[in-house]
């Protein structure tokens, strides 16, 4: 149970300072002049919609398996493969993003 609170608090502080990963590459983009790039514009959407399912999906699924395991009831198998649905799905956009910073197709900023 200990462990299971640890990966959850780690979740939320990586929600949190994740946070800021949009605005130091806004920050970024700007400083290079790609703001207008459409895979900087994909990486961007990518990102939110990252999030959203982070705070809408993964967020709250976690909070629910902690009471459940809080209140010594069986954990219903549904929710925990939502969890690991949702959280899969999270981890291939960040994926996607991150290769499409690396990639970067059709950047004329010359690296």
């Amino acid at each position: 149970m200990t462990t299971v609170r640890l990966l959850h608090r780690i979740c939320r502080i990586y929600g949190a300072v994740g946070l800021a990963v949009p605005l130091f590459g806004f920050a970024t983009a700007s400083a290079m002049g790609v703001l207008g790039s459409g895979w900087l514009i994909a990486s961007i959407t990518l990102t939110a919609v990252a999030a959203g399912i982070l705070i809408a999906f993964v967020l709250p699924r976690q909070d629910e398996l902690l009471e459940q395991l809080g209140a010594q009831t069986p954990v219903e198998r549904s929710g925990t493969v939502q969890l690991a649905m949702f959280t899969g799905i999270f981890n291939l956009l960040w994926a996607t993003v991150t290769v499409l910073m690396i990639i970067r197709p059709g950047s004329t900023t010359g690296a």
